[in-house]
């Protein structure tokens, strides 16, 4: 019994990432969030400010998802983990689409909001998982 409170604890210390890189994911998350929004509040669209706002938090997050990769044995935490990593490549992807001068804003929305769903999708399942595993 004391084994296996021992492994317990050993997979959600695995499951939590390094702490400065936890602050550029919180970060880039906002500026990405703060990025998408301010379009919306322009009175010209000719302040494109909004682009390097959004790239920045892309490129913070990017960096931060891809040093805090999940370190345990659990292969569906780490499926996990590499899908929320896919979520800032699409971000990044839709900073290209911003720059693009063929592309229209349809282009990185679509992008955005797909980066997006695989972030609620990952932010709700790995909670989940490590709960099952904790059970058992």
């Amino acid at each position: 019994m004391k084994k296996k409170k021992n492994n317990i604890s050993q997979s959600s210390q695995a499951s939590q990432p390094h702490s400065i890189f936890m602050w550029f994911i919180t970060i880039g998350m906002l500026l990405v969030a703060i990025g998408t929004v301010m379009p919306l509040f322009a009175q010209d669209m000719t302040n494109e400010t909004f682009k390097y706002v959004y790239g920045a938090g892309a490129v913070l997050l990017l960096v931060g998802r891809l040093f805090s990769g999940y370190k345990g044995d659990n292969i569906r935490l780490k499926r996990l983990y590499r899908i929320e990593s896919w979520s800032a490549i699409f971000f990044c992807v839709a900073v290209f689409f911003m720059f693009y001068e063929r592309a229209g804003a349809r282009d990185w929305l679509a992008f955005t909001l797909a980066g997006g769903a695989i972030q609620v999708y990952t932010s709700l399942m790995i909670p989940r998982t490590i709960a099952k595993e904790n059970k058992h």
